[in-house]
């Protein structure tokens, strides 16, 4: 059995700084049977290593932030090519459209993410996924600098951007998979808001890169840059993502036992690739044109994108060709971004506060989602406001200064409509808000392509007034939208299928217990879990450590929603109660199991465990 069990035994490594002793998970009591019609069920332990979600608050920051940086490179990757145009220019003489294609077609690489990657993470493992996808992105970045001709180049730039796109849905599943719905709001406020300066930090670069040592070498950047990140990948990127860390662990155990285990993520059927792939390709569209709040968001936040992407081409227009700024200097009027991007960061993480007040009124209850708009409401001022400043200022009258001004509420307005956005669409659609996420990300990819290929002709035909107003009035003509969702997002969302099936289907307690789930009917015939929900959340508000009472919370809850003869005790659950049989005697023992309902077994399981220990329990044992 030594023998055997040591196959159990992972090896701590640099990726793989958390393993759970072999012993516990092999002795551990699973609800099932080990038979092929009940199979052992497979979920984390309490206190179990290898469960992210319970890994040093530090280091889970640092993968933040190191996953945060990861999608920041892509976008940067993508904005940096601006810098290219003038050596493009001279090596290959191809039209300014053309050129442009560069940036469109890395973009437009950007919308398999979500259709490829994510399901294939899905089934291989986050881990795996991010090492492939940027290994490649770092050979197809050093090809492209290698490139003979502007197609050649083209191409090569599509596919790095295809395969860069995992870590747009690798990162964000990476947070979640950290952290707990409750802990996950400054993690995702940072990771939606990093990425914006990849764009502009990019184009400056760019400029400053291409003017001094060419293009070959800003490709050549980008490849040392993602190159870096795949080798710290490599070495220090764990998987987190738990059905597939479940799925190898419930493999295991079968080899070594001969007995059947499977997955609570696999409880009602085996997850496999041609499903996800199937799923992934074909319900974005179906969310797209069936879901108002899908569609209406989705077009808002690709508008936004796809303006973004336009300044992008509008920058070298309005302040090399027109200014006559040099090139690397007429980049740096995206500081004004910049900025905006930094000042809308700290303005979410302020509105937290008032976050946690209004969750705090609705405890033991699901927290409307409108209440993840106010800001966005705020933000959508910031657009318009920033567009037609910085056109109506674009004058060799007005200082310089006045119009990169301009940009800041366009970058603080970003940041602002793009979480908020984002936080209610996975507030509203929670079952299903990786598909939403998809349906965005395709649309916000296509608009993103498509912007840059008409920017140089808008602008150098409607001048830059004009040209900039048109975006003014795109972003003015959807201005209301959040405050509509805000004012009207309950009636919305009970007119939409989707979301009403994601409302409807359960009951979750954000707190640590987040993995406990309560129907509706289990709450209204036992009221006072609300009192108790109520209870707790005013413990962790006060900090404090009250390890046993979140045992107890989690085997009540469990138990209650499965039959008597399903019901599962805790290891420390049944110390506690062998205790409390020996200290209060058979009589004393009933008498507390009946009475707190599902939290002690019976009798008979009590007495064969307490006979089960070589040396009896004592007094204090526990």
């Amino acid at each position: 059995m030594k023998k055997n069990r040591s196959k159990l035994n992972l090896t701590r490594t640099s990726y793989r700084p958390y393993v759970t002793s072999s012993e516990k998970i092999q002795f551990h009591q699973y609800r099932g049977k080990g038979t092929i019609e009940e199979p052992y069920m497979i979920d984390w332990l309490l206190e179990d290593a290898e469960n992210c979600q319970t890994w040093n608050p530090t280091y889970k920051w640092a993968l933040t932030i190191f996953v945060s940086v990861a999608a920041t490179a892509v976008l940067f990757c993508s904005s940096v090519y601006v810098g290219e145009f003038d050596g493009l220019t001279q090596d290959f003489q191809p039209s300014r459209e053309i050129i442009t294609l560069g940036i469109s077609v890395n973009v437009l690489g950007f919308a398999l993410g979500p259709l490829i990657w994510a399901p294939f993470s899905e089934v291989f493992g986050r881990r795996i996924i991010f090492i492939i996808t940027f290994v490649s992105m770092t050979a197809f970045n050093a090809g492209s600098a290698a490139s003979q001709n502007i197609w050649t180049h083209i191409i090569l730039r599509f596919f790095a951007g295809a395969f860069g796109s995992s870590a747009f849905a690798n990162s964000s599943g990476t947070i979640a998979d950290l952290y707990p719905a409750n802990q996950r709001g400054l993690p995702l406020t940072i990771f939606a808001a990093a990425p914006f300066l990849g764009p502009v930090f990019g184009s400056i670069i760019g400029g400053f890169t291409g003017a001094a040592i060419g293009w070959r070498w800003i490709q050549g950047i980008m490849a040392i840059f993602t190159g870096i990140l795949a080798i710290i990948g490599i070495v220090g990127l764990p998987e987190t993502y738990a059905p597939v860390l479940l799925y190898r662990r419930a493999e295991k155990l079968r080899k070594i036992t001969d007995l059947f285990y499977r997955s609570k993520f696999e409880a009602k059927s085996q997850v496999t690739l041609s499903h996800l792939l199937k799923i992934s390709f074909s319900r974005p569209w179906i969310f797209l044109f069936r879901e108002p709040i899908v569609l209406f968001f989705a077009i808002y936040m690709a508008v936004i994108y796809g303006i973004m992407y336009m300044l992008l081409g509008a920058f070298p227009i309005v302040y090399h060709e027109q200014k006559g700024w040099a090139p690397g200097i007429d980049g740096l009027p995206f500081l004004g971004m910049a900025l905006g991007i930094v000042i809308g960061t700290l303005y979410c993480i302020w509105d937290k506060r008032r976050y946690t007040k209004v969750t705090a009124i609705y405890t033991g209850t699901f927290v409307p989602p409108e209440a993840r708009l106010p800001p966005a409401i705020v933000g959508a001022f910031g657009l318009p406001i920033g567009l037609f400043w910085f056109a109506w200022t674009n004058y060799s009258s007005i200082h310089f200064i006045v119009p990169i001004l301009a940009i800041v509420p366009f970058g603080f307005g970003i940041v602002l409509v793009f979480v908020a956005l984002i936080n209610y669409m996975i507030d509203t659609y929670t079952i299903y808000a990786a598909t939403v996420m998809a349906a965005n990300s395709i649309l916000r990819s296509l608009f993103g392509a498509a912007f840059p290929l008409f920017t140089a002709r808008m602008f150098r035909n409607l001048g830059i007034q004009w040209a900039a107003s048109i975006a003014g009035f795109l972003a003015l003509l959807c201005l209301p939208l959040p405050y509509i969702f805000w004012k009207y997002g309950e009636v919305i969302r009970a007119w939409s299928k989707y979301s009403s099936e994601a409302t409807a289907s359960r009951t979750t307690i954000l707190s640590n217990l987040s993995s406990v789930i309560i129907s509706d009917d289990i709450l209204e015939k036992f009221p006072f879990i609300r009192t108790i929900i109520t209870y707790y959340k005013l413990i962790m508000r006060n900090k404090t450590d009250f390890t046993i009472f979140n045992i107890i919370l989690k085997t009540i809850f469990s138990n209650l929603n499965n039959d008597e003869r399903a019901y599962r005790y805790d290891n420390i659950v049944r110390q506690f109660a062998a205790s409390v049989y020996i200290l209060g005697g058979r009589t004393a023992y009933e008498f507390l199991r009946l009475n707190i309902l599902v939290l002690l077994p019976s009798v008979r399981i009590i007495q064969s465990y307490i006979a089960s220990f070589e040396n009896h329990l004592t007094e204090g044992s526990f």
